[in-house]
């Protein structure tokens, strides 16, 4: 086994004790793992910078992956009390370079980096503790509360590669050599790189909830394809290879780039691959801490665009047309190749897990049936863009990993790299970036008839988001109005100013478009992304597309256009963001308005929101709070709820009434009235309920 890394645990097992102890020494070694990545920073000074402009400053980073425990601890309600609320809001959001997250500099206080180190050390006694002390029962499954202390684990190895990833792009004189991080030795010229026949075969990807391995959300399910006889390339494309395209000016023949590789060369400027340093007219080559000599024989890392441009320049020149592989492809090359899954798979057979290397290594070391590095040294981009498979189901504790990346933006990366570890070196693992992103990613191309699967609409498979879809921008229904229409009317027939507006539990986003057209800026903010991203689409792509369930499996498809809205003049004065109510960025202040729908009786905690809401309004500001008061145990613990039981003195306590305590001193009531609205689940099945509408003014 690495020195370095550990495999992950499983989760099966017939003895607790030992289960808890496999857990904890795989924690820690993750959690240590994780800290040593960030020893490269020179020194705590360059914590605060970024190695690119579109993502944080590192200490973002530094911090976020231990937030990440204590923020889904709490969502999942396995723990009540924060680690240090600020921290957990600060680190939250903001890893994708989705629309939603805040990369603004002005937004942030950063703490120092001691500060940081501090709190990750609380949290790591925190979660020891933890798993030594949660229920129990094995095997561990998805509603298990150590599931989520797993989840947890695994979200920091991702950060471990993606974390060595910027560090690779920081200047080099910002960082520094670390014993434990040796790069490969050795080099020679490129291989000449062949095809080889892939036999057909039928495909079955996805697995079983029964599987043994931790698993995102996104594995589970199933899909088949009928994968038709191809060609692969023998070795994964090498800077040797690589470098006839450069010389031969491929980065500057606009034909071998798409709209989206054009758009890429205007932004960056780039000329040839991130990570190859021009000196004096020669190529030289960036590992994580030197500059060193071009490694001919390893692979070239590249984005997703300079790997296609890359194939449409060797069909040109061959006239033979090549691509990527699909993802059913990968898994017919990984098939024929006889890969074992962990942990029978032994680390020593491939360049992953920090096993060989804190680097890549040449092409033609690691053979796996004839085919090299079907898994490890780099990742290999693929045409596939993430999506679902059937039988997709979102899980509660992180129901953003997966479902913002089924955008058809999103490329799928296939088998792994010398710096993958945990879920990332297992079989069923997906992941899926940008086409622009820089990974620890390379490529190898096929000669396929087999088809792309395009889609040319993606609509929503997202069964809850769907219905809010529906719910917010479809039909009305027995003469009730939009719900959403209904509450911004409300709420500008009571705002005294109209400058800026929070719509906070925005859903899906109708009512922030709909404040926009009397404020002059509207901040939609909802705690899931997979709501927030359908106004951000809105706003992005100019429109929604969703299923509207009718009988059974049977669906409507539906596509609401921006202009078909009125909308078109009004998206500039919204903007979608990721946020929990109990525990905003200090950045969300200073509004006029202040809409809370249908959000108190889910709240985890909803005084935490109530007692510090007035500190974000301007004077004379206004807030409305609308709820149907249907408090269940399942979002709030039961000592929280604001009404609906009776006391210890047996009086009935109503949440109206507890709203008029809490708020009373800070704001005067209003306005109360009752609110209809009615949720399509079928055809034939409709939700209807009324809303309690309150507005209250700031004293």
């Amino acid at each position: 086994m690495s020195n370095l890394s550990m495999y992950p645990v499983t989760l099966d097992g017939n003895d607790i004790q030992k289960k808890r102890q496999e857990i904890k020494k795989y924690f820690d070694n993750t959690f240590s793992l994780y800290e040593k990545v960030f020893e490269l920073l020179k020194d705590d000074d360059v914590f605060y910078k970024q190695s690119e402009l579109t993502r944080h400053p590192m200490i973002f980073y530094f911090g976020h992956t231990a937030t990440f425990f204590v923020n889904k601890l709490i969502s999942m309600k396995i723990i009540n009390e924060r680690v240090d609320a600020s921290f957990e809001s600060i680190f939250a959001v903001g890893v994708d370079e989705m629309s939603w997250d805040d990369v603004d500099a002005k937004n942030y206080a950063w703490p120092s980096v001691d500060e940081v180190r501090e709190y990750r050390a609380k949290v790591r006694e925190m979660v020891d503790e933890l798993i030594m002390t949660l229920p129990l029962t094995l095997p561990i499954t998805d509603d298990s509360d150590m599931w989520v202390i797993i989840m947890g684990i695994e979200h920091e190895r991702i950060h471990i590669e993606t974390s060595l990833v910027l560090h690779r792009q920081m200047p080099i004189e910002f960082v520094k050599e670390v014993s434990e991080f040796k790069a490969c030795s050795h080099s020679s010229d490129a291989p000449t790189n062949e095809m080889i026949s892939i036999k057909s075969q039928h495909i079955e990807l996805g697995k079983d909830k029964k599987h043994p391995l931790y698993g995102w959300d996104n594995e589970y399910g199933t899909y088949e394809e009928d994968v038709q006889e191809f060609k692969t390339s023998k070795y994964l494309v090498s800077n040797g290879e690589f470098m006839e395209f450069v010389e031969n000016g491929g980065y500057q023949t606009k034909e071998f780039w798409d709209d989206e590789g054009v758009e890429f060369l205007e932004n960056s400027g780039a000329s040839y691959p991130t990570f190859w340093v021009l000196e004096d007219s020669t190529y030289k080559y960036r590992t994580l801490s030197e500059i060193i000599e071009m490694p001919l024989d390893w692979p070239v890392d590249v984005n997703a665009l300079e790997a296609e441009a890359f194939c449409r320049y060797k069909s040109q020149k061959n006239g033979v047309t090549y691509s990527l592989p699909s993802e059913a492809e990968y898994r017919a090359i990984y098939n024929q190749s006889r890969l074992e899954d962990l942990p029978n798979f032994h680390e020593s057979r491939a360049n992953l897990n920090f096993y060989h290397f804190a680097s890549s290594c040449p092409v033609n070391e690691f053979s796996f049936n004839g085919i090299f590095d079907v898994v490890g040294n780099v990742w290999q981009w693929s045409r596939s863009p993430i999506r679902a498979f059937e039988g997709f189901e979102v899980h509660e504790a992180y129901d953003d990993f997966s479902v913002p990346t089924f955008d058809d933006k999103h490329a799928l990366i296939l088998g792994s790299s010398w710096a993958s570890s945990g879920n990332l070196i297992m079989k069923h693992s997906r992941y899926a970036f940008r086409k622009h992103f820089y990974q620890n990613a390379g490529f190898r191309y096929v000669i396929s008839d087999n088809s792309n699967n395009e889609e040319t609409d993606i609509y929503e498979s997202d069964e809850l988001v769907s219905q809010y879809c529906e719910f917010q921008y479809g039909d009305t229904h027995f003469g009730v109005k939009n719900f959403a229409i209904e509450c911004a009317k409300i709420a500008s027939k009571f705002a005294i100013n109209k400058t800026k507006a929070l719509d906070l539990g925005c859903a899906t986003g109708r009512a922030t478009y709909e404040l926009a057209k009397d404020f002059d800026e509207v901040e939609g903010i909802d705690f899931s992304v997979r709501f927030v991203q359908v106004g951000a689409k809105l706003k992005e792509d100019g429109f929604v597309a969703f299923h509207s369930r009718e009988e059974g499996e049977l669906v409507q498809n539906k596509k609401i256009s921006i202009k078909e809205l009125g909308y078109e003049n009004l998206k500039d004065r919204v903007s979608f963001w990721q946020g929990d109510a109990c525990n905003l960025k200090p950045n969300f202040n200073s509004y006029d308005l202040v809409i809370a729908t249908n959000l108190i009786d889910r709240l985890y905690n909803p005084r935490l929101f109530l007692d510090t809401i007035d500190e974000r309004l301007n004077e004379d500001g206004i807030l409305i709070i609308t709820s149907p008061y249907t408090w269940q145990e399942s979002s709030t613990a039961k000592e929280l709820w604001l009404g609906g039981f009776v006391d210890a003195n047996g009086v009935e306590v109503r949440t109206i009434d507890s709203l008029k305590v809490v708020l009373g001193e800070k704001f005067e009531l209003l306005h109360i009235q009752d609110l209809d609205f009615v949720i399509k689940e079928t055809a034939r099945k409709y939700q209807h309920t009324i809303s309690q509408v309150s507005v209250w003014k700031k004293r």
